[in-house]
């Protein structure tokens, strides 16, 4: 019989009296709930999927062909988790065939002694003997009990019960997980109640009831992580529009172009001013080539080689040459 959530029964030893089974690394569920050997925590995500991959693994041993598996005794010590955290049912050594006749969730079948655990065994089934696949459900509610609060399993649903009335759930759950979606871990308890009670026609049915709301919780865990996923993206896109330079010019660079075009009018202003101020200045006869009328030795002569003018007007020739 395999199972993706049932331990794999890999052989036997008939001289020790033993069965081996596959090896998974995180022990039990029972060990990691109560932090033995200091282990971390189980974060919410995981403890929602483990309740589903339980009911799932229980669901197939209730539909087992030709006839019905009922466990008898699921409880935390026999739930083991591998390296990922995946929940496996085991110790199905109790588990009793149910004639399919009577594997409904209303007829039972009658055994001469009950056996399971205390606290997780089936009341109903205790005190009358009357087994049917309704009988694990309330070892399942009180599993769901103590995923949510990590509590010992005595009195559990009582107290559960209680602190919904008095509306403090929240104070029950496990104060290890820091950031439990208390709504979310409310739905799960009250299912978990419904699981628990004691008559075995009062409870939901595993396929069409508790199955569906375990699988919407777990599914929590996706739609959490895509809303993370997204608010990071939000995140990432602020940040690079935020890197991008500005597409407008700034203040300092409008005021740097007005400088400049202010520097280069002034440039300007001043090269015309020059020009006019030479030409008021400068002779204006002259002639071809730039060469003066003027014959050297006259007054105001403007010749640099042969001028005899006074000395006042060479060295005013020589102030404008250079």
């Amino acid at each position: 019989m395999r199972h993706p959530h049932l331990v794999l029964l890999i052989g036997a030893c008939p001289e020790y009296g033993c069965l081996v089974y596959e090896y998974m690394e995180n022990g039990s569920l029972e060990d990691r709930l109560f932090r033995k050997d200091n282990t971390p925590s189980i974060p919410w995500k995981i403890r929602f999927r483990i309740a589903a991959e339980i009911a799932t693994g229980l669901l197939f041993l209730h539909q087992t062909k030709p006839e019905p598996l009922v466990h008898r005794d699921l409880k935390p010590a026999n739930i083991l988790l591998d390296k990922n955290y995946v929940s496996k049912i085991s110790d199905v050594g109790l588990s009793r065939l149910v004639p399919a006749s009577i594997a409904d969730g209303v007829a039972q079948y009658r055994l001469t002694a009950a056996r399971g655990t205390f606290c997780y065994i089936d009341p109903e089934y205790q005190q009358t003997g009357m087994l049917g696949v309704k009988s694990d459900l309330y070892s399942l509610g009180v599993v769901l009990l103590q995923l949510l609060t990590s509590k010992p399993p005595v009195g559990l649903t009582v107290h559960i019960q209680e602190a919904i009335e008095k509306g403090t759930f929240a104070e029950m759950l496990d104060p290890t997980v820091p950031d439990w979606p208390v709504e979310e871990a409310l739905s799960l308890a009250k299912l978990a109640l419904q699981c628990c009670e004691l008559r075995k026609r009062d409870r939901p049915n595993l396929d069409s009831v508790v199955l569906p709301e375990l699988n919407r919780l777990r599914n929590l865990k996706l739609q959490h992580e895509a809303n993370n996923s997204e608010i990071q993206h939000e995140a990432n896109n602020s940040e690079k529009v935020a890197s991008k330079p500005p597409l407008h010019i700034s203040v300092p660079e409008i005021r740097s172009q007005e400088n400049q075009i202010t520097e280069r009018s002034g440039w300007q202003r001043l090269v015309s001013i020059t020009r006019v101020w030479k030409s008021n200045i400068l002779p204006s006869n002259r002639g071809v080539a730039g060469k003066s009328n003027r014959k050297p030795g006259e007054a105001n002569c403007w010749s640099f080689v042969t001028c005899t003018g006074p000395p006042q007007q060479l060295r005013r020739a020589k102030s404008f040459s250079s």
